[in-house]
């Protein structure tokens, strides 16, 4: 096999070029992506569908190496561990674009693997692993539809920018991923600085642009590499069963199994139509050993029958009679309800329900040393002072399952609704911040729940939210000459629907977004209709939420620590810390408070109360400041003598008041003023060249007066 390779002008000075036929010769297809010095090797294999599959298994991974940075990894074992979460999430991206464009009826394994070789720092390989997975397809004998293309979209100054490098990224005001083919979105991912729909939908527009080159970049290199694609029996059931099924269902019977206000009433009807109907087609079907078998010999996968009629009778509700499962409106969102401060030892806490999906969110404030740190292998921020994390247990859908390590679909949806909430995070914060959404019930989008729930229980514990931040599900649903968007989807319509676009914005603008496609791809101005739909929607939900919490309160929860910070000379930060970190470590053990101290000599106190965050305050005073002439301080009587008293004014630091100095008149002995162990109130007059500091009752009490 000849070595072949494309280059496409990104527009940005930095060229993405494309290479196949030198590596990963055994897999189905390869392609090494680069650009800058960003290398992502995307594999592609495939293998004969397994025994008694009815659905089509694609996998995708993603992996950056360590060595790709030359780093070593940190750990004890020294080598590549579980995947991160960067790396789950990437994963996910590349998924998602390209699963729409595999043949209807194909269900061979196909595995994706995506690695990074070399990362320069600036540019970010994510976009490199969707688009990369796209060309591998293409090039390789796997059966794929049409060539995807994908890239980032930042804008700085009103110029939007493709695949912009990290150092660009942090003057951006929006972070657009955006795969497609031309003319038409099958996938974005991101987060804006409040932008209008219009903002968003000219993003897209220019992704299209580059998309457009990527795909005729594609068709070109697979043209030279001319590899034919694989045959396969599509898993479709053959046509006298689903003519017998039909009609088993025919006259509303489908329909009316489809159709309730309540989840499990449907479940219901449909588990008893099921059961029904396979009875039917064992009796025209069955073989001598009773089983299953279509006309041709091959086992009925009774599965995908069934999953033929939901779909169609769901998708038939809405494209030929304009109403939905549930009975609600083509544009009407579920029945909302809020609820904040259930929870009285959480900082902030709130309960949102809209329908039978319900999000029980806590927010919880700590110190600055509570940062999430992370390796930032190919660049980017290497800590996070904002934290989501959302949890769906087994029975928020009725089900059992197994509790084991965090799955992909939850840290994609937490990732989601955290940089939607962080939009309205205010700047500089100087606690971190942990929200969890727990769902508690669940039947469609769950992560926009988390979106409302978080904001409420943020603006419970008093953080002080630049706005509240909602979002909602938009659908869609497809027919021959027709299309339908759906407002607030549940879980049948984002199953058996076309879209599942997540929208979550302020008052201001768009803060996050997400669009999930069955479908090949959907026109940008389809698109842009989904997005004013969305707000209308955005905007009665938000009514609700402020009926129940209207603002940030005025003051933190008592549950949540306080904070105080001021500036120290970072020269005595070593005196702070002390050897070992003996001093810092007293002072903490002392009051209870937690300190963060800053190289550039920020120092931050956390305590639970104010009685402890000012005695810490003191302590670190005492550590730190120097001794000011001028300045009235209040110290302890250590020593008496003859010619006057010895003031500790600083932890080890003691001076001198002069017997005449101790009173406006004549003082015939010191302990007609003072014992040792009084507090006294001194004014410190000099500090001589050898370091001895004299004080003066007398003035402070002058001062005083």
């Amino acid at each position: 096999m000849s070595i072949e390779n494309v280059t496409i002008d990104m527009g940005n000075g930095r060229p993405l070029t494309i290479e196949t036929g030198k590596v990963a010769l055994q897999a189905n297809g390869a392609v090494m992506v680069r650009q800058g010095d960003t290398m992502v090797l995307v594999a592609v294999v495939q293998a004969d569908p397994r025994p008694g599959t009815d659905f089509f298994p694609l996998s995708v991974e993603y992996r950056e190496r360590f060595a790709a940075a030359g780093m070593i990894p940190g750990s004890y074992f020294k080598r590549e561990g579980r995947p991160t979460e960067k790396e789950i999430l990437t994963a996910r991206m590349t998924d998602r674009p390209i699963r729409p464009m595999f043949p209807e009826g194909f269900i061979n394994e196909v595995q994706v693997v995506s690695t990074v070789f070399s990362a320069d720092g600036e540019n970010e390989p994510d976009v490199l692993s969707i688009f990369g997975a796209s060309a591998a397809l293409m090039v390789s004998d796997i059966p794929f539809l049409a060539p995807v293309g994908a890239c980032r979209v930042g804008r700085i100054n009103g110029k939007f920018i493709a695949n912009p490098t990290h150092s660009e990224m942090l003057e951006s005001d929006i972070d657009l991923v955006y795969a497609g083919i031309a003319g038409k979105t099958i996938m974005i991912e991101g987060r804006s600085s409040e932008i209008s729909e219009e903002e968003l939908r000219d993003a897209m527009w220019f992704a299209d642009g580059i998309v457009q080159k990527q795909i005729e970049a594609v068709k070109e290199l697979a043209a030279r590499v001319n590899k034919p694609k694989t045959n396969y029996k599509p898993h479709i059931p053959h046509a006298d069963v689903m003519a017998v099924a039909n009609a088993f269902v025919a006259g509303g019977k489908m329909e009316e199994a489809c159709s309730s206000p309540s989840k499990l009433d449907r479940q219901a009807k449909q588990d008893a139509l099921k059961e029904a109907l396979q009875a039917e087609l064992a009796a025209k079907f069955s073989n001598e050993k009773g089983e299953l078998v279509d006309p041709t010999g091959e086992a009925i996968d009774f599965v995908s029958v069934w999953e033929i009629l939901m779909e169609k009778a769901i998708r038939g509700l809405v494209l030929e009679k304009g109403i939905r499962q549930d009975g609600r409106a083509i544009d009407e969102v579920r029945e909302i309800s809020c609820e904040v401060g259930l929870l009285p030892r959480c900082h902030g806490s709130a309960l949102f329900r809209r329908g039978e999906t319900q999000a029980l969110v806590t927010a919880t404030l700590g110190s600055s040393g509570d940062v999430q740190e992370f390796d930032a292998i190919t660049g980017g921020p290497k800590t996070k002072d904002f934290i989501l994390h959302y949890n769906f247990p087994a029975f928020c859908t009725g089900e059992t399952g197994r509790y084991g390590s965090t799955g992909r679909r939850e840290i994609g949806h937490g990732a989601l609704a955290e940089r939607s909430v962080k939009g309205a995070m205010p700047k500089d914060y100087p606690y971190t911040v942990r929200v969890t959404s727990e769902i508690l019930g669940s039947n469609g989008s769950s992560s926009m729940a988390t979106v409302c729930g978080s904001s409420l229980a943020l603006m419970d514990a008093g953080v002080p939210l630049s706005d509240a931040v909602v979002g909602i599900s938009m659908g869609l649903v497809t027919g021959k000459d027709k299309r339908v968007f759906l407002t607030d989807i549940i879980g049948s319509e984002d199953h058996y629907g076309d879209m599942d676009f997540k929208v979550a914005a302020t008052r201001k603008g768009i803060t996050g977004f997400q669009l999930d496609l069955k479908i090949a791809g959907l026109d940008i101005e389809g698109m842009y209709e989904a997005m004013l739909k969305n707000r209308v929607a955005r905007e009665h939900i938000r009514g609700i939420m402020m009926q129940c919490l209207p603002a940030p309160r005025e003051k933190l929860n008592k549950y949540a620590p306080q904070m105080t910070s001021f500036r120290i000379n970072p020269d005595k930060i070593g005196a702070l810390i002390g050897p070992g970190g003996k001093n810092i470590r007293g002072i903490t053990e002392a009051t209870g408070a937690k300190i963060d101290v800053d190289d550039d000599g920020i120092v931050k106190i956390f305590a639970s109360d104010g009685e402890a965050m000012e005695k810490a305050s003191y302590m670190v005073h005492s550590c730190t400041d120097e001794v000011e002439v001028g300045k009235v301080y209040t110290g302890t009587v250590k020593t008496i003598k003859e010619f006057g008293a010895f003031v500790e004014i600083l932890p080890g630091t003691d001076g001198m008041v002069h017997i005449s100095e101790l009173a406006n008149y004549r003082v015939k002995s010191v302990d007609e003023i003072c014992k040792v162990g009084d507090q006294m109130v001194v004014k410190v007059l000099n500090v001589d060249d050898r370091g001895r500091i004299s004080l003066s009752r007398k003035a402070a009490l002058n001062d005083e007066n």
